[in-house]
Order: C-alpha cells, then sequence, then structure tokens
C-alpha cells in the first residue's frame, strides 16, 4: 500500500463529550492531513454531542445504549468502512496534540509488515502526579516496531495498544476476525495479539499525540480492574501466548514509588491505596463469573456488559 495513495477514514464512538469533545473536534479540523471520511456513532447523547458532530461536517450514526459493545461497534463500523486502506479510531476525549498527528500515525502503513499503529497519550493539563505517570509510564517518547518474537522480551506488553489513538490496516484487521463483540474491553488488545500472531506488526509511534488521561478516583480504579480481570479470564488465550501481566504490573509500581517520590512524596499513601485496589480488583474479576450476577454489576464500571452479556 502507497501511503501516498492510500485513504483513511476515522470512527469515533460517542455519547455526552461535553466540552472535551468540542476541543477533541477543533483539532480534528486543524489536522494537516486530513481524512477521506469521519464516521461518529453516537449511542444517545443528550448534551448536543451528536449535533456537534452534524454541524463539523461528520458522518453520524446513531444507536441506541444498549446497542453499544465496544468490539462489536468499532467492528459495525469498520465493515461500513472497509473500502478505506486504513481505519483510523479515536474516543471522544482524546485530543489530539498538534496538526501533524493523523500524518505522523499513518505513515507507520509505509511499512507493508505493520498491521496496527497506536499514537502516544499524553497526560490532560489537569493531571496530578499520580495520573500522569500512568501516561509517563505506558506512553514513552521513544518508537518502536514490535513482532510476536517481542513477547520474549516483553512479554504481554508485546500485544498493548489503545484504541482511544489507534489505527488498522483494513486488510489486516479483516484478515485477524476484526473486533471481537461483547468484550468486557480490550478489543484492541485482542486484535493486536492476533495480529501478531498472524505475522503482522504492532507499531507505536511516539510522534503521533493526544491528550488523554482520566482521573481515577480509587473505587474506580477497583472497578476498572475488576473488568481488566474479567477481560483477561475471558480472553485467556492471551496470558497463554503473551505471559501474565505480573511482572510489568510490579514494574509500574516500582516505577510509580520512584516518580513520586521525587514529584509528590505526598501521594505516596494514595498510591498505595490505589495499588491494593488496583490488585484486589484485577484478581476478583478474574473469578467474577462464581459471584453473584448483582454483585458483578455493582463491581463493574461496565454495567451494562453484564446486563446484556451474562
Amino acid at each position: 500500500m502507497s501511503i501516498s495513495n492510500s485513504t483513511f477514514a476515522v470512527v469515533i464512538p460517542t455519547l455526552n463529550g461535553g466540552s472535551v469533545w468540542h476541543r477533541c473536534l477543533e483539532m480534528l479540523c486543524q489536522q494537516l492531513l486530513q481524512p477521506d471520511f469521519v464516521l461518529v456513532v453516537d449511542s444517545g447523547s443528550t448534551d448536543g454531542t451528536d449535533v456537534a458532530a452534524q454541524d463539523a461536517g461528520f458522518d453520524l450514526l446513531r444507536i441506541s445504549k444498549h446497542e453499544f459493545d465496544h468490539g462489536g461497534t468499532r467492528q459495525m463500523a469498520a465493515a461500513r468502512l472497509k473500502d478505506f486502506d486504513v481505519l483510523v479510531y479515536l474516543t471522544q476525549d482524546a485530543v489530539l496534540a498538534d496538526a501533524d498527528a493523523f500524518k505522523q500515525l499513518v505513515a507507520a502503513f509505509a511499512d507493508p509488515k505493520v498491521g496496527t499503529a497506536y499514537g502516544r497519550q499524553l497526560p490532560r493539563q489537569e493531571a496530578d502526579p499520580i495520573e500522569a505517570h500512568a501516561r509517563i509510564f505506558n506512553y514513552s517518547p521513544q518508537s518502536n516496531i514490535r513482532t510476536l518474537a517481542d513477547k520474549t522480551k516483553l512479554g504481554i506488553k508485546a500485544a498493548f495498544t489503545s484504541n482511544s489513538f489507534a489505527a488498522y490496516r483494513t486488510e489486516a484487521l479483516m484478515a485477524v476476525g476484526g473486533f471481537p463483540e461483547k468484550l468486557i474491553l480490550g478489543e484492541d488488545m485482542v486484535v493486536a495479539a492476533r495480529m501478531l500472531q498472524a505475522g503482522w506488526s504492532v507499531a507505536y509511534v511516539a510522534e503521533a499525540q493526544v491528550y488523554h488521561s482520566h482521573g481515577y478516583t480509587i473505587a474506580q480504579e477497583f472497578k476498572r480492574y475488576f473488568d481488566i480481570g474479567v477481560m483477561h479470564q475471558d480472553q485467556a488465550w492471551i496470558l497463554q501466548e503473551f505471559g501474565k501481566p505480573e511482572g510489568e504490573g510490579g514494574r509500574f509500581v516500582r516505577s510509580e514509588l520512584a516518580y513520586l517520590k521525587k514529584q509528590a512524596p505526598f501521594l505516596l499513601p494514595a498510591a498505595f491505596l490505589r495499588t491494593m485496589a488496583k490488585y484486589a480488583g484485577y484478581k476478583l474479576g478474574q473469578h467474577a463469573l462464581s459471584l453473584p450476577l448483582s454483585l458483578r454489576r455493582k463491581l463493574s464500571m461496565h454495567r451494562s456488559y453484564w446486563k446484556e452479556h451474562r
């Protein structure tokens, strides 16, 4: 695929995006490399998010809230846009950092072996040190390209990616079966892992940047890691192929402690509590199916998953 002659479309799922959505739209319109098509899939916004997308000149597809599925909705969009060479996925709260973001990300596909590429996520301006460190740890300033062989050195990190700002070679996406339906989360990692198994490469493009981070409470951290545990149990083959995440988790904790000692030592007790909450949530999530359905829903950040799928 020649990059100069290739086409790419952008897909953005939305639901009540608020003020950050307007910043996202503003930066979309400022891109030097404009997409050939933008599809916004809105699942019932009541704050004008859908209208703002139309006013920006983007195509809008409305679905009901109960129809939304992290993988299924993205795959539905991919099926509609299968004639484009590259599909770029954003979330409504990921604000492109500069006018070259799309150009930098799509350029990764000049390498014919790259099946998917994802950009660097920077902490939002109001992020506290704990929130900022999570982005610093997971998104380094150095780009890289990973193959299946890298699982020996990187473990599960070899299949890391994020649909907050990621692009897929449409041919490769379809060849591995597209995004899986009815996952609680992690449809991006599943696709990246399948691509690595199929001989494609995963590119991390540090020069393609978005502002995107979350200030989770301790309770939200517990629920988020509960959901990650559910996903890892549901997709156990990823752990079998790439290894368990405990080693990466240990590296994160050590990095966070070192960072906070320098930047904000007063946050160390809070960081400790968060680590305990994450670990407990993850372990409980791995055994979620043994819990009563009502309790699973209370422990999850994605309550509708349990209502619709379990």
